[in-house]
């Protein structure tokens, strides 16, 4: 614009026009005429609107303040991205330009201050601790300096506690050690130092850690001192003789009959000849037709005689075995006592003649059913909760017995010998059941699973267990031998098939009665066609096994009905006990 304005200042021998402007291209000098003035610029003309930029300058400040701000935690909405620095700024309060402490705000990042940005190692950083704990100096670790007591600095010689030399650390340890000694030793008597049988000179003068104590040999041994160890060695033998086996009883036995043999010399268990079965077809009992009470407690178990079922048998809790007639009188015809404690379970052999008890007393006893007497008795040391004999008819001296200590033990009757011990289980072992023409046999335990064995071999051939398995305290096996029926703790009756793979059948499941915390015995109709169970509020169930549906149900007792039985001849005539010390007969 200068040169400009010169450029017009310097148009020398410019005429100007008379009208006072300039034409034909002739200008005047300026300074001839008065008329003359300075030339004007004109201002810029744009053609975009204007914009009032003050409002924009403050919303773009306004952002950036926003965006400069930490994020408040209550805040539920954010309406911009957030940098990482500014999610992980602490909040301050009220902005101030200076804090208490004088520094300025901008020169703080951190609510106490400013704090320097350091990268030290972890194992540097407890190298410095340690030293400064145990020596009082460490290493400033913003420069070469050294903070704390110098005189340890050079006493130690520079070393830390990790770059002491191991022969060092240990000769400290002993001298601080025996300086501790020193002066637990400085309040004694010197003559109590000086004297090699009080405890103050071995303890100054011990060579290892175990010789702070007198050491002496044993003399012999007065005649006081011995027949004490004679009488705790006899006492300690007989206590654990005691726990070998079971408590020891006198065996008694009371015939209740009129006689033990007829006018003809039979004897009173021979089963009567006109004992036979007229009809395949079972009928669920309707009406109660006999009570047997001679049990003082709870009655555990009862089995039938078999083939005839003219007799049955039945465990009480109040340790006596009694057997009761079926087919004439009703009455008890003897009472077999040689149990001090609960009897468990109970087991005839296939004629009868014999049958074996399971005590809570740890004895298995092996009776003549005729006569009463104890022919053999066994024992673990532990409880048996089941026992069974192997079904065929040239084994009926293997006795096998599902213990409390996991162990299921097989005894040969006729030696007393234990042959074979199966092992596997981890909970006490509940039921032993033969299965596949008694080549094989399944027990069931209290660490819910079921374990199939070859019958004389110790190995697991088939280990079945299930998250949603419960215990299964009960089992029975259906007439046509194809099938298991488990009594389960969840109040349901599981069937698992006897063939090779011993599967679930998911299909037959009976339920409906109660019988969780109780071992409510299992059983079949003899046609197999219906299933009949006990549960704890005192009655008996009856389920279709086709269907699967409830049959019917019979209130037999007051308490738990602990034990169902089906009349082997009989079709329609079942056999309760329960824990009120009652035995009913159904018909």
């Amino acid at each position: 614009m200068d040169l400009l304005q010169a450029s017009y200042n310097d148009g020398e021998g410019m005429e100007e026009r008379a009208d006072g402007g300039s034409g034909g291209g002739e200008l005047e000098n300026p300074s001839s005429s008065p008329d003359s003035s300075p030339p004007r610029l004109l201002p810029a003309k744009s053609a975009a609107p204007r914009v009032d930029d003050t409002t924009l300058a403050l919303t773009v400040a306004q952002n950036n303040l926003t965006k400069s701000r930490p994020i408040d935690p209550n805040q539920h909405l954010v309406a911009f991205n957030p940098t990482y620095d500014q999610l992980w700024t602490p909040i301050y309060g009220p902005a101030h330009p200076y804090a208490k402490d004088g520094l300025a705000q901008g020169n703080r990042n951190h609510k106490l201050g400013f704090v320097e940005d350091a990268n030290i190692d972890s194992f540097v950083f407890d190298e410095q601790i340690y030293t400064f704990q145990k020596y009082g100096f460490a290493a400033d670790p913003s420069g070469t300096e050294i903070v704390g007591d110098l005189n340890a600095l050079s006493k130690n010689g520079g070393n830390t506690v990790f770059s002491a030399p191991q022969q060092e650390q240990k000769r400290r340890r002993i001298e601080a050690k025996k300086e501790d000694e020193d002066e637990d030793l400085e309040n004694v008597d010197k003559e109590e130092v000086e004297n090699p049988a009080t405890d103050t000179w071995l303890l100054k003068n011990k060579k290892s850690p175990w010789a702070g104590k007198k050491e002496g040999l044993q003399g012999e041994l007065t005649e006081e001192q011995k027949k004490y160890a004679e009488e705790h060695a006899k006492k300690k033998e007989e206590k654990g003789a005691s726990q070998d086996k079971g408590e020891a009883v006198v065996e008694k036995t009371t015939f209740h009959g009129k006689e033990e043999k007829d006018y003809q010399g039979r004897s009173w268990i021979a089963p009567p000849k006109d004992a036979k079965a007229t009809n395949d077809h079972c009928y669920i009992p309707k009406r109660l037709v006999h009570t047997w009470s001679g049990h003082t407690k709870g009655v555990s178990a009862i089995r039938f005689f078999p083939k005839s079922g003219h007799l049955i048998l039945s465990a009480g809790m109040d340790t006596k075995v009694k057997i009761w007639d079926v087919f004439n009188s009703g009455k008890c015809m003897r009472t077999y006592m040689g149990h001090s404690k609960a009897v468990r379970d109970i087991c005839f052999t296939n004629d009868g003649t014999k049958f074996l008890s399971a005590g809570y007393d740890k004895n298995i006893k092996y009776w003549d059913t005729e006569t009463g007497q104890v022919i053999s008795t066994f024992s673990t040391g532990k409880v048996p909760y089941v026992v069974k004999l192997n079904p065929d008819e040239d084994k009926q001296n293997i006795l096998l017995a599902g213990m409390s200590d996991k162990k299921i033990v097989q005894w040969d009757m006729n030696s007393g010998q234990i042959t074979q011990e199966y092992d596997q289980h981890l909970g006490a072992v509940n039921t032993i059941t033969f299965v596949d023409n008694n080549r094989r046999f399944v027990t069931s335990s209290d660490d819910k699973s079921l374990r199939v064995w070859e019958f004389g071999i110790p190995v697991v051939i088939k280990y079945i267990s299930e998250p949603h398995m419960h215990s299964m305290p009960s089992i029975s096996v259906h007439p046509n031998s194809n099938w298991l029926a488990a009594q389960s703790l969840d109040n349901q009756i599981l069937i698992y098939s006897t063939r090779e793979r011993f599967q679930l059948n998911k299909k037959k499941r009976f339920a409906g009665h109660i019988v969780s915390g109780y071992a409510c015995q299992v059983n079949f109709s003899p046609d197999g066609r219906f299933v009949m169970s006990g549960d704890g509020e005192g009655r008996c169930w009856f389920w279709d096994w086709k269907s699967c549906k409830v049959f019917r149900t019979l209130k037999c007792h007051e308490q738990v009905c602990i034990g169902v039985e089906w009349h082997p001849l009989e079709q329609s005539k079942v056999a309760t006990c329960s824990w009120d010390g009652l035995i009913k007969y159904w018909d």
